[in-house]
């Protein structure tokens, strides 16, 4: 047995063998080591190999799979090692022969199919890079739903794609250049490494061709080597880690990044879209939109946040089939129907990889039923365009349904051998079989009373064990009788107390019992492949069904949205308009409506004549809410091209072809990289690759290095989105000395946050008004901070000094060295004393006569002094 694990083993050097054994996985040697600590479950050793113990722990089969999604989300990968024959069979080949086993199965993290390994609401994507003489592709799939599709790219976009996709996993050459091994690093992803020869083009295309059944792929694209690079790879991958059986693919959909907004991975991050700053879903743009019922709504609507069209009429479509939820007075009725859907798209690809069971059955025959009620509540309604091509794949699927409907059961089991899914009445021999099993106790039964009788023995019993089967037990003290009529009752075993014995009719009887069982489990698996191939013969139109579902539910889940947070429908052309009016954030607003506050709105308006750019620069205080303001915008713009309404009052909105985001950086130790340098670098990506159709929002620009320094960066990258990029933008910046610049460059104009002050404290407004900010408070938002008194002090000390310098032109140097160190004597010196309080304590100094007083008086005095001068303090 040993033997035969190294031999498996040894071709899975990679990954942590799984080797079935009974009703346990057991896992040896390093293997064990590393998922005992994995795993926290207890390490213990099984024989020896030369000379040294053999380290081991197991997992139950029933429970594998969630350590299995442990073991996933550690970093491991895991071969899967079954038992292909029983102990029986074996013994048939020899009495020391070892049961069959091999690898079915390399579970890793982009290959994932179970429900309970994976997220509903999020696709798991597997991606590869394919690369051809300089040219670069990106493919991916998600097995679970049966997408896959492939995008031509520049390797300057590498990044930004995979940030789009976020794939658990991404395949790449063994020839890969450690600058992309960054770019993947920098993503968080650790590269699977193949050979060559999974990328070859000219291979890649064949074995396209024979998984999709095609003599050319020309009927899905015109694609390029790089391309097939990718998806050979991919498929070549499917293969090896699914041991041959390949998931049910949909034809590659071939993608073009132009007809998408480009986002990079900084401004993903920056405005949160899919993941929030903290890490997890909560606190995105995603979480707080996400008003869908059915899992495949929610993957529909995190690959539109992910990827917002640029297409017009896309674009247009999607608004109208939003307006269409929101100004239809039965969208709720529609959306009971829809919480009733199952995810088809899982159910399907567990099946085509003969990992489903009844309920992936059940949840093709409820998706129909239910698509079937959605289509007859919509059968007078004036739909949409897209809407209406959806509707079209509800119906035309009376077969399939009808014949799920009459096969099985309500409510299946989860597992095909644990039975009882088929419906009764519709195989006849499965009901006969099924009577006799269940029925076979009450058989049983009746034979007992008919031998009783016949012998005359009261206390005859018929039962069973896995040793003997069913036999007819009696006392000892009947023995007699029993032997006497040998000839119908044979004896089988005699016990201390018991005598045993059966008969060729029990013997008969017992056969057919334990035949019927097995051949009822027979049955019903043969009915199982038979209704799994009706399904899968359907995939194509099944998919479809899905995607309309999907589409529905999207609609309908932001027109919810849109009614219950009051946002409206934005004019969206191919002008370079972008005037917003009334404009919230929200995630933030959604916040504040949680804890009872209001969202004060703004307006935002950036719309530009011809190729001229417009660029509001931003001033204010820090806590005033120019991020909020920032980010809002740009999120706007974002979902008025996913084809949502937006949280504002009225907004008219030129396409976007680009958001550039740079709001807040810190360090990258790992790469030896400073908070201005992350700043810096995501900078120099926006100024190289914005385009007269971006939208950029910066903040705080040039602020990680000294003031002069910091300064003419921001004023030099202002003026080079101005003349040279064009673009829409919105610029943040405590550097007032860059105010000017709207005098001077026709397209700037200054906007300020507006505050107040009130008894030495700034109060934020939160609203954004023409004009430019005058000073930063940021003294004041230090005090709110709870920096310590004395050190609030000695900072107004010092800026007033600084602001009086610099009226005057003086040396800054000239003014520090006058000013008094920070000091215990300072910082007594800063504390301001009212002149009523210390004219209160003289008079009380001077109204004493310490020769009339006694000790306790003094001391008395002496306390009441200290309190007035401690209220002065």
């Amino acid at each position: 047995m040993m033997a035969q694990y190294l031999e498996i083993k040894a071709k899975y050097p990679d990954a942590l063998l799984f080797y079935r054994m009974g009703d346990f996985y057991e896992l040896f040697f390093d293997d064990a080591v590393a998922a005992s600590e994995a795993l926290d479950i207890a390490l213990t050793k099984r024989g020896k190999h030369e000379g040294e113990d053999i380290a081991m722990c197991g997992v139950p089969v029933h429970a594998a799979e969630g350590y299995l999604l442990t073991l996933i989300r550690k970093g491991f990968r895991v071969a899967v090692g079954e038992q292909l024959e029983t102990p029986e069979e074996a013994k048939k080949r020899g009495y020391k022969s070892v049961v069959k086993r091999d690898v079915v199965r390399l579970v890793t993290p982009g290959t994932l199919t179970e429900e309970s390994l994976l997220e509903a609401r999020r696709h798991n994507y597997l991606g590869a890079l394919g690369n051809v003489r300089d040219e670069w592709a990106l493919a991916w799939t998600d097995i679970s739903t049966g997408a896959f599709h492939v995008m031509p790219l520049g390797q300057a976009r590498i990044g930004a794609e995979l940030a789009r996709l976020a794939p658990s996993e991404v395949l790449v050459s063994d020839k890969v250049d450690e600058m992309l091994r960054d770019v993947l690093r920098d993503l968080g992803i650790e590269p699977t490494v193949l050979g060559a020869a999974s990328f070859d083009s000219g291979a890649s295309e064949a074995r396209l061709c024979s998984t999709f059944n095609v003599q050319t792929l020309a009927g899905f694209g015109s694609f390029g080597r790089a391309e097939l690079s990718a998806m050979g790879a991919l498929v070549d991958y499917l293969d090896i880690t699914q041991k041959g059986r390949l998931p049910l693919l949909m034809p590659p959909k071939q993608e073009v990044s132009a007809r998408l907004m480009q986002i990079d991975a900084a401004t993903r991050r920056n405005l949160e879209l899919t993941q929030a700053m903290s890490g997890g879903r909560v606190g995105s743009l995603l979480a707080t939109i996400d008003r869908t019922v059915t899992a495949g709504g929610a993957r529909l609507l995190e690959r539109r946040v992910s990827s917002p069209s640029q297409d017009l009429g896309v674009i247009h479509e999607r608004l109208e089939a939003v307006r269409f939820g929101v100004e239809g007075a039965f969208s709720d009725s529609l959306r009971d129907v829809l919480r009733r859907v199952p995810d088809v798209e899982r159910a399907l690809s567990r099946l085509s990889l003969d990992r489903g069971g009844p309920r992936d059955l059940a949840a093709v025959r409820n998706a129909l039923a239910q698509a079937e009620g959605l289509a007859e509540r919509l059968s007078d309604a004036d739909l949409p365009a897209l809407l209406g091509r959806s509707k079209d794949c509800l119906t035309g699927h009376d077969v399939l349904l009808h014949g799920l409907e009459t096969a099985l059961v309500a409510e299946p089991p989860l597992r095909l051998q644990d039975g009882g899914f088929i419906a009764p009445g519709y195989d006849e021999g499965l009901d006969q079989a099924r009577t006799l099993r269940d029925e076979g106790r009450g058989v049983i039964a009746r034979m007992q009373g008919e031998y009783a009788q016949e012998t005359g023995i009261g206390a005859l019993k018929i039962k069973h064990n896995n040793v003997l089967g069913y036999f007819i037990e009696v006392t000892a003290t009947h023995a007699e009788k029993m032997h006497a009529r040998s000839d119908r009752f044979i004896h089988r075993q005699t016990t201390a107390n018991q005598v045993r014995f059966t008969t060729t009719e029990l013997s008969e009887l017992e056969t057919r019992i334990l035949n019927a069982g097995a051949e009822a489990a027979e049955i019903e698996k043969r009915l199982y492949d038979a209704l799994r191939r009706a399904i899968l013969d359907n995939a194509g139109v099944l998919g479809e069904l899905a995607a309309s579902l999907a589409e529905f539910d999207l609609a309908l889940g932001l027109a919810e949205l849109a009614r219950q947070r009051d946002w409206c429908l934005p004019l969206v052309d191919d002008s370079r308009a972008f005037a917003i009016e009334g404009g919230r954030h929200p995630v933030v607003e959604a916040a504040l409506q949680k804890a009872g506050e209001p969202f004060i709105a703004n307006d935002c308006d950036l719309s530009a004549e011809g190729q001229a750019a417009s660029v509001r620069l931003l001033t204010g205080p820090n806590m005033a809410g120019k991020s909020t303001y920032l980010r809002q915008n740009a999120l706007i713009a974002l979902l008025a091209q996913i084809g949502s309404y937006v949280p504002a009052r009225q907004a008219h909105l030129g396409v976007v072809s680009q958001i550039f985001s740079r709001v807040g950086a810190s360090d990258d130790l790992a790469r030896g990289r400073s908070t201005f340098m992350v700043e810096m670098v995501e900078t120099a990506a926006i100024l190289n690759q914005a385009d007269e159709r971006a939208l950029v929002i910066l903040d705080e620009i040039g602020r990680g290095t000294a003031t002069y320094d910091g300064l003419s960066i921001a004023w030099a990258t202002l003026e080079h989105l101005h003349e040279v990029n064009r673009v829409r933008g919105l610029f943040a910046t405590h550097y007032h000395e860059l105010t000017v610049l709207a005098g001077k460059l026709k397209g700037v104009s200054n906007a300020t946050v507006a505050v107040k002050e009130w008894e030495g404290d700034v109060i934020f407004l939160h609203e954004v008004r023409e004009g430019a900010a005058d000073r930063s408070y940021g003294v004041q938002v230090a005090q709110l901070a709870g920096l310590p008194k004395a050190v609030i002090t000695r900072a107004r000390s010092v800026l007033e000094a600084l602001e009086k310098g610099e009226r005057e032109r003086a040396s800054p140097k000239a003014l520090i060295d006058d000013l008094p160190l920070f000091s215990m004597a300072a910082q007594e010196q800063a504390k301001p004393v009212s002149r009523e309080t210390s004219s209160e304590a003289e008079d009380r100094l001077r109204a004493i006569n310490p020769d009339d007083l006694s000790p306790r008086e003094a001391l008395q005095a002496l306390y009441e002094l200290r309190d007035l001068v401690g209220k002065a303090g």
